[in-house]
């Protein structure tokens, strides 16, 4: 199988209505939607002809799921979402594609080494509705090196929640700060960063390098960093299951 390797930046774009580009209208992203859900929110916002086109796209896909030639048709519609519903409606239309062609991870390394900055992101959006297990971790690791800052977001979904080892995310929390992605895109970072004493290590590190070199401490960082004492005995109380690694 062909590693993928980290390339395509694109910049942000926004739509003619201010949407920043591939983002759900919703105030959420296709990661966190069942597709059941996504699918009926996305043909409710959708005009008669790209509605037709969604309902066709998601047909062939169910109708012929596997690799015909070359290339699948389903993945012709993945190049052809943006152009068809609308650059703030990809994403999710393009993870919709995938999931009824029930892309598997070979599949989904296909389409994420091959394609556009667009398509790596719905790929990873799409990871956490059809991926059970840690086998599509090398797509998120991909997107964790590049610095294509929606890449980033999309890598840290509910599949990377899930599945990232405790080293990984702590560095993938500590890129969110590097590249100034928000900490709100970190799925599960709550709890994840609960009495992580490691962690807060890290981001009071970090916050020292800034602060020596005359640099703003991200505010995103203090939020980390409470959420990181939220999971912490009081003094004096004895913590009786001991610290997670």
């Amino acid at each position: 199988m062909t590693q993928p390797h980290a390339t395509h930046v694109t910049p942000d774009t926004q739509d003619a209505d201010g949407t920043p580009a591939g983002q759900d209208t919703q105030g959420t992203t296709p990661a966190h939607v069942p597709p059941a859900d996504l699918r009926a929110a996305l043909t409710a916002q959708l005009a008669g002809a790209a509605r037709a086109w969604l309902d066709q796209a998601l047909d062939e896909a169910a109708a012929h799921p596997g690799t015909h030639g070359p290339i699948s048709v389903w993945e012709l519609r993945l190049a052809e979402a943006g152009r068809r519903c609308g650059p703030a409606h990809a994403d999710a239309a393009r993870v919709l594609v995938l999931h009824a062609a029930r892309a598997d991870t070979d599949a989904l390394t296909r389409v994420y080494t091959q394609g556009t900055a667009d398509e790596r992101r719905a790929v990873l959006h799409a990871l956490p509705h059809l991926v059970p297990g840690p086998d599509a971790l090398p797509l998120v690791e991909d997107a964790l090196r590049t610095n294509d800052t929606r890449l980033v977001a999309a890598a840290l979904g509910p599949y990377a929640a899930r599945h990232l080892d405790a080293h990984q995310w702590r560095h993938a929390v500590l890129k969110c700060l590097f590249t100034g992605v928000p900490v709100g895109s970190v799925a599960d970072l709550a709890r994840r960063a609960r009495g992580d004493e490691e962690l807060a290590r890290m981001l009071a590190d970090y916050a020292a390098e800034r602060t020596a070199a005359d640099r703003t401490v991200p505010e995103d960082l203090h939020r980390v960093l409470a959420l990181t004492e939220s999971g912490r005995p009081a003094p004096g109380t004895a913590d009786p299951h001991g610290k997670e690694s």
